[in-house]
């Protein structure tokens, strides 16, 4: 599910770009952005594990 976003926010995200920006530097940021608001909202609502926790399930050292 995508993240509502207003107009106003939009807009600073365009105008913080580079003037020479292309579509995919936009893209980026949308997605970066997007993937915040997830991440945020994820750790609000408890949905997050301990990063000890996930080493070990795929072996990885602590």
């Amino acid at each position: 599910m995508s993240t509502k976003i207003s107009k106003d926010e939009a807009h600073k995200l365009v105008d913080q770009l580079p003037a020479d920006a292309t579509w995919d530097d936009l893209m980026r940021e949308i997605y970066v952005r997007e993937a915040i608001e997830k991440g945020l909202s994820d750790s609000i609502a408890g949905k997050t594990k301990d990063v000890a926790e996930v080493r070990r399930k795929y072996g990885l050292p602590e």
